[in-house]
């Protein structure tokens, strides 16, 4: 598996990950837990910002991994 496959693969897992605590917050009622979880997918669109950003360098800067879509 190529840097670019990994890279994209953590990206999506990152973005899942986001969602999944976004969902968790609004279903829970609990106050801190509700909280807790809005910290959680805010860290995890902030890793997505960053891995998306290395995505697009890699592929600048590697013009064939842009074949592979």
């Amino acid at each position: 598996m190529s840097i670019i496959n990994k890279l994209e693969q953590a990206l999506a897992s990152t973005k899942g990950l986001a969602a999944d605590m976004k969902t968790f917050s609004m279903d829970t009622d609990n106050q801190e837990a509700k909280q807790m979880f809005s910290q959680l997918a805010t860290n995890a669109e902030n890793m997505s910002q960053m891995l998306q950003s290395r995505v697009d360098f890699v592929k600048s800067e590697e013009p064939q991994y842009n074949q592979q879509q």
